[in-house]
């Protein structure tokens, strides 16, 4: 078959087209070639020297805990008191096992007994009373074969989650969980004053018993509830001496370094 010679325009412009492309192709590999130098320059501050290692972001880790961790971490220190006929809670607030409580727990009475989270049993003595603040501090006589005092805290906020551990209705190691509902507060017709108001739930025989936030530290020691129908039944306020007004400060004041001086 006879082969048709191609027009010169038409092989001029295939030429022209393979030009155009082979420019394109030396052109795209250009532009890369630049920008991985613009990239390294600019890491490198220009100087060829290699830029400082950037750390990844990383989330901060939250100290917050699970109720059932903060329950084992206070738990320990949380002791049963038997104070005549009246049944009230403590924690034990330093290393000689000097027990905070509320003082209305043991007052009038000189027939108290202690018992530890590991079942020990033993009488102590009321050392120190505030009735003001109603809070007391009890001397074991005996001490468990381990003593794990609580760990205190200090600072309280509106709206931060809180945990209570007390013995309320004589149901021993009770916990409950909610918020600070305000600061500052009175309670006992005015009676106490600068209190902590949350509602995690109390009842009676959980006054003297911590209020801990979500770290598991005492930030508070449970003292009374309000009871507008007089039957002594939880209406959803509670209220609790800070841990530093309960230490023999003033209020707002956090513990004197990591323990009581009580």
């Amino acid at each position: 078959m006879e082969r048709v010679p191609q027009d010169a325009g038409a092989a001029e412009a295939q030429g022209a087209v393979a030009g155009r492309a082979r420019r394109f192709v030396v052109g795209g590999g250009a532009l890369v070639v630049v920008a991985v130098l613009a990239y390294w320059l600019g890491s490198s501050g220009g100087n060829g020297e290699a830029a400082a290692p950037r750390p990844s972001a990383t989330p901060t880790p939250s100290a917050t805990l699970a109720v059932s961790e903060v329950f084992k971490r206070a738990g320990p220190s949380v002791a049963v008191i038997q104070a005549g006929k009246s049944l009230g809670t403590g924690v034990i607030a330093a290393d000689d096992g000097t027990i905070l409580t509320a003082h209305h727990v043991v007052k009038g009475t000189k027939d108290v007994t202690v018992t530890f989270a590991d079942g020990t049993k033993t009488k102590a003595v009321v050392v120190s009373a505030n009735p003001k603040r109603d809070v007391a501090t009890l001397k074991p006589a005996e001490l468990p074969e381990i003593v794990v005092p609580a760990t205190l805290g200090g600072a309280v906020a509106v709206g931060a989650p809180v945990v209570a551990i007390g013995n309320p209705l004589g149901l021993t190691y009770s916990v409950s969980t909610g918020v600070v509902s305000g600061l500052n507060r009175s309670a006992e017709d005015g009676d106490l004053s600068g209190l902590i108001q949350f509602d995690a739930s109390v009842n009676p025989g959980s006054s003297g018993g911590p209020l801990l936030d979500a770290r598991g530290l005492v930030i508070g020691i449970v003292v009374s509830i309000a009871d507008p129908g007089g039957d002594e039944a939880f209406a959803g306020i509670a209220f609790a001496v800070p841990i530093g007004v309960a230490l023999g400060g003033s209020e707002g004041d956090g513990p004197p370094g990591d323990g009581p001086l009580i």
